[in-house]
């Protein structure tokens, strides 16, 4: 079965593999029911936490959990989350980035999942029975080049494969309040254009956002974790609408600081949809 959407997810803070309270794993636990209801044939992630020189993807039989976080719970290394590789799909997103004009890409036969990729996959998928292949960004380009990314990945949709871009929304780990401060300004207001450009399809806009946007270096003074947007954007079509299907705030030491769920339900559908799901993290 053919896919017809693509999804850019933002998978916020590990702790939210143990911490029930964060509204984002509820969206999350609910992902099958409300969000993307069918069943796809392996599923192609793209997450901020594997940054290459070059594209990569992980070529493996089955996925190991990779803990690339340090000074968490013990109960943060215990979880295991290991779906079966995607290989074939990997030599395909191989095939389909070199078609179009990208040079080179690696693989990497160890390689599992980073926590970009299975802590919201734990929950949207938690039998682990869905082949998940994982794809590297490289923070050094730029927007423009992340798109066609995923505009060269585009026809892997009629082929049953889920595209997903894990990154976030705004990601600035330097900048980190005391647990219970309200929402920064600058997050707000990148939040804001951030919406209203993907709304009104102004997806250029999105691509230069270092240009574009306001406190775009605030809201992201390194772009891995907003590459995963554009790839998700470039692979959804570029007629395709963007809809709005959860927001919400949350960071390592503030569990939420405001949320209004929000469901954009007058946008036509076109022959492809870029979905964005938002749990911001400003700090």
């Amino acid at each position: 079965m053919a896919v017809t959407e693509t999804f850019f997810l933002s998978h916020g803070s590990p702790l939210m593999a143990i911490d029930e309270s964060i509204p984002a794993r509820h969206f999350f636990q609910s992902w099958r029911h409300d969000t993307y209801k069918d069943r796809p044939k392996a599923i192609l992630i793209i997450s901020g936490h594997w940054d290459t020189r070059e594209p990569a993807v992980n070529v493996v039989d089955l996925n190991d959990t990779i803990y690339d976080f340090y000074g968490f719970p013990d109960a943060m290394y215990k979880l295991k989350y290991t779906p079966p590789g995607a290989p074939e799909l990997a030599k395909r997103v191989k095939q389909v980035l070199m078609a179009s004009g990208f040079k080179r890409v690696d693989e990497d036969k160890k390689r599992g999942l980073d926590h970009g990729a299975w802590v919201p996959l734990m929950f949207m998928y938690p039998e682990a029975d869905i082949p998940v292949c994982q794809l590297s960004i490289q923070s050094d380009k730029d927007g423009t080049y992340h798109y066609n990314m995923g505009r060269a990945l585009a026809p892997l949709k009629e082929e049953g494969i889920l595209i997903i871009g894990s990154g976030s929304t705004t990601h600035n780990l330097r900048a980190i309040k005391p647990s219970g401060s309200s929402s920064p300004p600058w997050a707000l207001e990148f939040d804001s254009w951030l919406k209203d450009a993907l709304l009104q399809g102004r997806y250029n806009d999105v691509n230069d956002f270092y240009v574009k946007a306001p406190h775009a270096k605030m809201a992201h003074p390194w772009p891995d974790h907003f590459y995963p947007l554009h790839v998700a954007m470039g692979a959804a079509g570029e007629n395709a609408k963007a809809k709005l299907v959860h927001h919400s705030w949350s960071n390592e030491a503030q569990v939420s600081s405001s949320k209004s769920g929000c469901r954009v339900q007058d946008l036509a559908m076109l022959s492809s949809q870029l979905n964005y799901f938002k749990n911001n993290n400003p700090l």
